[in-house]
């Protein structure tokens, strides 16, 4: 692997672990260092870091507070 893609990852603990969780990058990276992008994607959707996941878990957050509110609710009653 490259000495600047090894630098890349150790400024970014995240990828690193991912990298070491997925080895198939170790060789994709040192066959084609472009595929650093696509490493960043895989990582970001592996660790739940993208829009859509995101905006899933803030629709879960807000559903269990509203369930936690309504059961207050009923035990006010």
């Amino acid at each position: 692997m490259r000495q600047e893609i090894y630098q890349r990852l150790q400024h970014r603990e995240e990828l690193l672990r991912f990298v070491r969780l997925h080895p198939v990058w170790y060789r994709t990276l040192a066959r084609d260092p472009s595929t650093f992008t696509e490493l960043e994607k895989q990582a970001n959707y592996f660790y739940g870091k993208t829009v859509p996941q995101r905006i899933g878990q803030f629709g879960d957050q807000l559903s269990m507070v509203n369930m936690l509110i309504q059961m207050a609710r009923a035990m006010r009653d």
